[in-house]
């Protein structure tokens, strides 16, 4: 049985689509399809019901094998690596679209400075979609807003708060001011992220405003207000193209890295939490237990 097939096998049974899995894969639809075909014949069972596109009792239970060996695998990559002193391999970050833009590409230059043998990929996406990724040993590492989530598998540790803004169109009386109050907001319409998301928290703990309008992502929000559609409440950070953004007195959110403990031991994972908690300019490797410092 070989490791590529089963981490193709885990990455079909995610996505439950083998053009998406190639696509994520980098591979040939063809390969994939050839991999798991392999992999079927080697066990003398189906993995995958063609018909219906989901997971046959065989390959539900194949699930939970591929994830044990894989993560043995990579246990025992991270023991040489150890041994060795020098972090190499593939380390996968992943981080909300906002953070993408605005903290990774320093934390991506100073680490590869550093480490130039790690190879290293970054994935974007929700929060929520990014905690299943870490959990599911997809993200090594993951940059959110907000508290993570309180699960004995993951570790986590705050990088720093970023005040909010109320970002409004050019023409809202709210415009002209130098800054806002949350009691300024009561009664006015705003337009909010699905419930759930870690941006639709920061509007929901003020107690004002009206949610009239969902969309599915910052960005389009952001046009949305410049649009005149409505209010929102981002981060400072957050790109508003043609929008007016008026400070928030006393409302900021946490910028949070979170981890899987078993893993904090790794040498790649461990230099980029060393260096990420360390608020330097420079990637050092860790001087005390991170679960220490994490607090």
């Amino acid at each position: 049985m070989e490791l590529r097939h089963l981490r193709t096998f885990r990455v079909v049974a995610r996505t439950l689509n083998f053009t998406h899995a190639a696509a994520e894969l980098h591979y040939a639809q063809s390969s994939v399809t050839e991999q798991i075909q392999a992999l079927e014949a080697e066990l003398g069972s189906p993995l995958f019901d063609r018909a219906t596109r989901k997971l046959t009792a065989a390959g539900e239970r194949l699930v939970g094998y591929a994830d044990q060996v894989l993560t043995l695998v990579e246990e025992a990559k991270a023991a040489v690596d150890e041994e060795r002193g020098e972090p190499d391999g593939e380390l996968t970050v992943g981080a909300l679209e906002t953070l993408c833009a605005h903290r990774i590409p320093g934390l991506f230059s100073a680490y590869r400075a550093r480490w130039p043998r790690v190879r290293l990929s970054l994935k974007e996406g929700g929060r929520g979609e990014l905690y299943r990724a870490v959990r599911a040993s997809e993200v090594d590492v993951c940059f959110t807003f907000g508290d993570a989530p309180d699960d004995p598998a993951f570790a986590s540790a705050p990088l720093g708060e970023e005040p909010l803004v109320v970002i409004v169109p050019p023409t809202h009386p709210l415009a002209r001011n130098e800054g806002i109050r949350p009691d300024d907001l009561r009664g006015v319409g705003f337009l909010a992220t699905p419930p759930g998301c870690g941006f639709r928290e920061m509007l929901d703990r003020i107690d004002g405003p009206v949610v009239d309008t969902e969309v599915g992502s910052l960005a389009a929000l952001a046009r949305c207000v410049a649009a005149g559609m409505g209010c929102g409440i981002v981060p400072a950070v957050v790109d508003h193209p043609g929008a007016v953004a008026v400070p928030l007195a006393g409302e900021t959110t946490t910028v949070t890295m979170t981890w899987r403990r078993r893993d904090e031991h790794k040498p790649g994972i461990a230099a980029l939490l060393a260096y990420a908690l360390s608020g330097t300019d420079t990637v050092t490797t860790p001087s005390k237990p991170l679960r220490e410092a994490a607090g």
